[in-house]
Formats: structure tokens, C-alpha cells, sequence
């Protein structure tokens, strides 16, 4: 292979990443402080977030509900043929990640996320085949999970994510069908070689069914949909272009970028956007792909929208519809022939139950929390990428440090915690920003507005601005904290009521 400059440029650039803003390592057998942090979640965020803890000189302890192959959540259960669709640019989920091209596998997505847990030596703190039950704080102030053997904590991130068990819905006449039925995500050990393949859903799930048939070489694929999706480029720059939308919602503006998609990405497809005055790109989660119409032109797959009537022996009897009619609506019926049917019906969302009931709570019930994963009456939990909707942007990037960050802020300096009071208004006045949005006010976001945010909740308080470089890069932690001394020394000197900290 010969030499590639952008390959080169790209691993120079992860290597000042890594020496500029990765935290170091604990030493072996070195005391960590105060605050000790509770991550339930062994993925790659709860791993992410244990490994910043950790390297801020902090204490934790990680909870898995599986065992020790669970290591690295979804990821560690999808097929195989999975793969990133953003660029990895837009997936360092922690500093301290190097990946060796534009788009991984799930191999290595996975390994990344092992070797983080293994650097950050989180062998000895997390505890697997351990289900959290229970959530629960103590008159002090500490928290408990499941029962005080596990000791108490002084902050919880509930790291459990937005993919839990596979949805398998029941559909009519499916006994009586002659081929295979599997979920999208187990079909490491099934072949579609030679067969009609049927992908029911037209998520992100079906693109992960494609992903597989593209591999495996199937006689023909068609895809089932219910409706119309937003598919954009497999194309860094462009996604990072769509994130730029700070009002995170729709806008007058939104047909420019949504007129553009259709003329030169969708071009002779445009029957499967959106029809223009349905919903808008800025109100759910787009597809992330830019085989599926070269799949589809090429011949080798079909894209068609309308509803599942029944299975019948040797396929599905569907309801094929015309662009802009709705669902259940009139169409054309035929039967689609099938040997294997891939069910692209996602997953069923985990559930944060085990949390304090006061924090589901309405009107200020996830995903309105203050800054979307603290909830207001208590903001040492940080609900981390398991609380959001939809969004254009991306769960694995640098976000995860910086919410982990703010945790341990405002857990270490009290002036710079917010109360519930102002956390309460912060929600309202987000809602009040984003009143026109077709959408909740918290049902859809773009990573811009996600660092607007994070902008806004450092510069509105005084007393988080020497704060800043160690929330937004990890930088200078020291000298905040003697800072927080000098400043309790002169509350308590002018007899001022001192809250906890660490």
C-alpha cells in the first residue's frame, strides 16, 4: 500500500490530540479522592466517562448488568459487518482514542473502548453481571446503588444509553413463512447468500441490514418503510455542516439545506425524501448513508414506502404507497418474495427507573433537564447520552467529557453548582427559545446548540469561568480547586452558610 498523506495527517493530528488533552493514567495502586462517582453502564460512554474520572484524579466504580463480553455496549452486540457511518473525526469519544481509518469496524470500535478501560486500569473498578435496581440518596447526600456494599457516591452517571434489548415485533401470518426471520443485529451466524432479502424499517436498523447483505452478496434486497427518511452523505464535512444549526430546530432557512439534498443527493430518487411541507430534516434523527442509493441505482436494492399487511408463505404482502400518503393510507398491494426477512425495528429504549421518582417529575422529566442530563432536583446525576431524542450530531465525541466534567465541578465547588431554582429556568427558558419548533423543545437538537449550551452554562455564572479550560478540554484542574478553598475560607470568615463539597 503506498503512501496516503491524508492518512498521515490524520494520525499526526490524533497524536496532538492525544498529548495535548488525554488525562493521564493513575499510577498503579494511587489513591484516588473525592468525589467518588458512580457509572452505570460499561459502554462506550460510561467507559469514556470512568476513564475521565479517573484521569482527573477522581474516584469511581462502574456497574454492568452483563458480563465481561457486554464491554462496550451496542457496540458489542451488533453484527460483524457494522460499522461507523459519521467519520471517526466526529467519534473521539475520549482524548486519548487513535483510530487507523476514516470509518471503523466494529472491531475496532470495540477494541478502542477495551483498551480505554484497560489503560485507565478500570479492571478493578467495575463491577459486572450487576443490574441496578435502585438509585437512592441518603440524608447527607450520598448516594447508594442497589445497597451500601458497594460504599456511597457522591455523584451517579447513569451511562446506560438509548439501545437496550432488540424490538421484535409480531407480524400476522409470520408462523406460516418457509424462510428465516432474524433481528438486525444477530446475523453474524446467517447467510443471505443467494436469497431474497427483505429488510423491514428504514432507520438506522436497515442500514445495518444492508451493511450485511452488501457483504454477504444476496440475489435481491428490498427495503420496507413506513415513511419517507432524511438520508445524508457519509460525508464529514457535510454532517459537520448540518450540525452548525444553532437553533436546533427548523428554521426559514432549513430549505436551503434540505432543497440541496435533494437536487444533487437524492437527484433521480427524490421520491424517497420527504415530500417538501411533511416533516423537516431538523425534526428527526437522519440516516447516515451513501450506499443505499448506490445500492438501489445499481440495481441491487429497491427502497419501497408503505405498510406490512401480512407475512404469506413465501414473502410479504405489503401495501406499496405513492409519496406524501400518509400512513395506512391508500396504495398499491403486492406480495415482496423472501428467504430471509432482517427485522430493522431497532431496540427498546433502557429505562431510568432506578432513579429518584422526584426526578421524572413533570414538566421537568427527561429529556427537559437542565442542560438535558441533570435533572434540576438533583444535578450530581448526570443522565449521559441516554436522555436525548433525536439529533444531528453524534453520541461518541467530546461532549461526554465535558458533561463529565461539569459533574465533578459541581460537585467539588458550590458556587459554581446550580440550584434547583435556576436549573428549573434554565429549562423553561429553553423552552421558551424553541417555542415554535414543531418538536418539544428538547426532542431534537444539533451539536452546535449542544455547545452553545455548554457556552452558555460557563459564562452565565462568575464563579465557573476559572473553570472553563477544564470543563471544555480538561486542562488545569489545580488551580480552580485552590481557588475553591480560598473562596470557602472567605465565606466562612464572613459567617456565610457553607454548602458541601469535596
Amino acid at each position: 500500500m503506498g503512501f496516503n498523506p491524508f492518512t498521515y495527517i490524520y494520525e499526526v493530528l490524533q497524536w496532538v490530540l492525544i498529548t495535548i488533552f488525554a488525562p493521564a493514567p493513575p499510577k498503579p495502586n494511587q489513591t484516588l479522592s473525592r468525589p467518588r462517582i458512580a457509572v452505570i453502564g460499561a459502554g462506550l460512554t460510561g467507559v469514556s466517562a470512568a476513564a475521565h474520572i479517573v484521569g482527573h484524579g477522581f474516584d469511581v466504580h462502574m456497574f454492568e448488568a452483563g458480563d465481561e463480553s457486554s464491554l462496550g455496549g451496542i457496540w458489542s452486540k451488533v453484527n460483524n459487518t457494522s460499522g461507523l457511518q459519521i467519520h471517526s473525526i466526529m467519534y473521539r469519544f475520549h482524548p486519548r482514542v487513535r483510530w487507523s481509518g476514516g470509518y471503523p469496524d466494529r472491531h475496532q470500535i470495540v477494541s478502542q473502548i477495551k483498551e480505554l478501560w484497560k489503560t485507565y486500569g478500570l479492571q478493578e473498578k467495575t463491577s459486572f453481571e450487576t443490574r441496578v435496581e435502585k438509585v437512592y440518596q441518603e440524608p447527607n447526600g450520598r448516594w447508594i446503588v442497589n445497597d451500601a456494599s458497594y460504599g456511597r457516591f457522591d455523584g451517579v452517571i447513569p451511562a446506560i444509553g438509548t439501545c437496550g434489548d432488540p424490538k421484535m415485533p409480531h407480524v400476522e401470518g409470520q408462523d406460516k413463512f418457509k424462510g428465516e426471520i432474524h433481528h438486525s443485529s444477530q446475523l453474524d451466524q446467517t447467510s443471505a447468500e443467494g436469497k431474497h432479502v427483505v429488510i423491514v424499517g428504514g432507520g438506522a436498523s436497515a442500514v445495518e441490514g444492508l451493511e450485511f447483505v452488501i457483504h454477504t452478496h444476496a440475489k435481491s434486497t428490498s427495503v420496507l418503510a413506513r415513511s419517507e427518511k432524511w438520508i445524508i452523505p457519509r460525508n464529514a464535512l457535510v454532517n459537520m455542516v448540518l450540525s452548525f444549526n444553532v437553533f436546533g430546530q427548523e428554521t426559514m432557512f432549513s430549505w436551503i439545506p434540505e432543497g440541496i439534498l435533494r437536487r444533487f443527493f437524492y437527484r433521480d430518487l427524490s421520491d424517497l425524501a420527504p415530500p417538501p411541507g411533511s416533516h423537516g430534516l431538523f425534526e428527526e434523527t437522519p440516516m447516515v448513508n451513501s450506499d443505499v442509493f448506490a445500492q438501489i441505482r445499481d440495481g441491487n436494492a429497491e427502497w419501497l414506502r408503505g405498510d406490512i399487511i401480512r407475512f404469506t408463505e413465501n414473502g410479504i404482502l405489503f401495501n406499496h404507497r405513492a409519496q406524501g400518503v400518509p400512513k395506512g393510507g391508500p396504495g398499491k398491494q403486492k406480495e415482496v418474495p423472501a428467504d430471509l426477512v432482517i427485522m430493522a425495528t431497532g431496540f427498546h429504549r433502557p429505562s431510568l427507573g432506578f432513579l429518584p421518582e422526584d426526578t421524572m417529575s413533570p414538566p421537568y422529566e427527561p429529556p427537559a433537564w437542565y442542560l438535558q442530563v441533570f435533572p434540576p432536583e438533583h444535578v450530581s446525576i448526570c443522565a449521559n447520552n441516554c436522555t436525548y431524542a433525536n439529533a444531528i450530531g453524534t453520541v461518541g465525541n467530546w461532549h461526554i467529557g465535558i458533561y463529565t466534567r461539569l459533574l465533578l465541578v459541581f460537585l467539588v465547588d458550590p458556587l459554581a453548582r446550580p440550584n434547583e431554582y435556576w436549573a428549573k429556568k434554565w429549562i423553561d427558558m429553553t423552552r421558551w427559545m424553541k417555542a415554535r419548533s414543531p418538536l418539544g423543545a428538547f426532542d431534537f437538537f444539533t451539536y452546535s446548540e449542544l455547545v452553545y449550551w455548554f457556552v452558555f452554562c460557563v459564562a452565565i455564572n462568575p464563579f465557573r469561568w476559572k473553570w472553563a479550560l477544564f470543563v471544555f478540554f480538561g486542562i488545569g484542574s489545580a488551580l480552580p480547586l485552590r481557588v475553591v478553598k480560598q473562596e470557602d475560607r472567605l465565606r466562612n470568615g464572613l459567617g456565610m452558610e457553607r454548602k458541601k463539597a469535596f
